[in-house]
């Protein structure tokens, strides 16, 4: 048995927690990971893991291997980066995780088209809104659509990801145009439900020209007050009104004016889902409002489908990223991946021509 291969497994065990997380990573059966370990262990003569049904834990020797395993592996990785791209060819098994709507749509499609310029390199393809534990489930990356949590995840903006207030012509013609946020409390709002995401609501920006706020107040505002308690006057967000529409207030945290500009309307619509296209379907059949991305709607919109409304009041774009687990090296078929999506999603010719 390759005696690399023994401890590229040891250390996926290890750094991973479990078999079967390694396993997965790499798209084998656990029973072969396990049999890998029992190789080296037995060829070293010592243990390096103990193993219960449980949990997983390294022993005195296996704490020191693994370092020096890391260490070697680290070695021949950068030595073979620095061949040059004709003399190295990516192979192996990439697993990748992307929200349904989107990954559909944006991610699919790529995938075959990146096995064609690597056939050595298998991909699996996962579509959920799920957020996925990566390390724990073994994906090596996540596309990841909208404001990214903390992580210790390395994190590579792909494209900015803009987002409209929609509705048909003929919705609009028969329940007028909302002319505020506030106005949205008199609409039928088609909501994304809670468990899939939106939930701070949906995002406005109250126009500068309306703020009333001048920087030098800004900087002068004690932390965790809100910029919505200044005058708003000829903005349609009376201060007294903003609870009972439904629109809450982002806090200044350490003084950063940006978040200031900065509402959300959580709608109390007749209909919500927790899957985004369900919600488009219903925004074309006429049944409302609805907060969605311009990947998704921008064909619609562009057919006269579907009329963009409070666009004075749209939100500042938030990101589409590509995220993965921090580690000194990268596989290169994920480094090949990575860059392929940065050079697709950097066109907009990309974008058009998924319509």
């Amino acid at each position: 048995m390759d005696k690399l291969k023994q401890m590229e497994s040891f250390v996926a065990v290890a750094t991973r927690g479990s078999l079967t997380a390694a396993a997965r990573a790499e798209g084998v059966a656990p029973a072969i990971m396990g049999r890998r370990l029992d190789a080296l262990e037995e060829r070293l003569g010592v243990k390096l893991l103990l193993r219960t049904t449980r949990r997983l834990s390294l022993t005195h020797e296996g704490s020191a291997f693994l370092e020096d395993c890391q260490r070697l592996l680290a070695d021949i990785a950068n030595a073979e980066a620095g061949v040059s791209a004709g003399g190295v060819k990516a192979s192996g098994h990439l697993r990748v995780t992307a929200p349904a709507g989107f990954g559909r749509r944006h991610v699919a499609p790529l995938v075959p088209r990146f096995r064609e310029l690597h056939t050595d390199v298998t991909i699996s393809l996962n579509l959920s809104d799920r957020v996925v534990d990566m390390a724990r489930e073994g994906y090596d990356c996540a596309v990841r659509v909208g404001d990214l949590p903390d992580s210790s995840l390395v994190s590579v903006r792909l494209a900015d990801n803009r987002r409209l207030c929609v509705a048909t012509p003929e919705y609009l013609k028969r329940h007028g145009t909302p002319q505020t946020p506030q106005d949205l409390a008199r609409f039928d709002c088609l909501v994304l439900s809670s468990e899939a995401s939106q939930t701070r609501g949906w995002a406005f920006r109250v126009p500068r020209k309306a703020q009333g706020l001048h920087q030098e107040e800004l900087l002068d505002r004690p932390e965790g007050e809100t910029v919505l308690n200044a005058d708003l006057t000829g903005t349609g967000l009376a201060g007294a009104d903003l609870a009972g529409a439904g629109l809450s207030d982002t806090p200044l945290v350490n003084g950063a004016q940006a978040e200031g500009e900065l509402i959300y309307y959580r709608p109390q619509g007749p209909l919500d889902c927790s899957d985004g296209q369900v919600l488009h379907d219903w925004c074309l059949a006429g049944y409302g409002i609805a907060w969605r991305s311009t990947w998704e709607v921008e064909e619609d919109v562009s057919a006269g489908r579907l009329v963009p409304v409070l666009e004075d009041y749209a939100a500042p774009p938030n990101g589409i990223y590509v995220v993965f687990p921090q580690r000194k090296h990268l596989p290169l078929r994920l480094r090949l991946w990575l860059d392929f999506l940065k050079h697709h999603y950097g066109q907009p010719a990309f974008w058009q021509s998924r319509r």
